[in-house]
């Protein structure tokens, strides 16, 4: 299972990759996708819509289960992944790479501090 050490992680399965233009972008990693099995649908927000730390934000869809998508961190999103929402199965293909699914200009810069780091998310997912 892949887990790249230059992302952040979070509890709820996803990453985050601070970006060179200040926002970070988030997306599941490859342990949620091979839970969640094959994407078959995702539900992401508006451009501009303002995210409080674990608000839900979106879903995605599978062919086993719904799943809540929650904010890692309180920003306003910046982008969102146009390309998953017409092909969710980028997300399986992959989802450290072009299944991301938003960015945000996070509310505080050092917002990526209470994350995990590669090694404590390879624990969570080993356990």
């Amino acid at each position: 299972m892949s887990v790249p050490e230059e992302l952040h992680y979070t509890e709820e399965h996803e990453w985050v990759d601070a970006r060179d233009t200040g926002n970070v972008r988030i997306g599941i990693t490859e342990y949620a996708q091979d839970q969640l099995g094959d994407v078959v649908f995702v539900d992401l927000p508006e451009v501009g819509k303002e995210l409080s730390v674990g608000e839900v934000f979106g879903e995605v869809e599978s062919t086993k289960s719904v799943s809540e998508l929650f904010a890692p961190m309180a920003g306003q999103v910046a982008a969102i992944n146009e390309a998953v929402s017409e092909s969710p199965d980028l997300i399986n293909d992959d989802p450290y790479g072009s299944g991301w699914l938003i960015e945000i200009t996070p509310a505080d810069a050092s917002s990526t501090a209470g994350l995990l780091n590669a090694e404590a998310y390879t624990r969570l997912i080993s356990d």
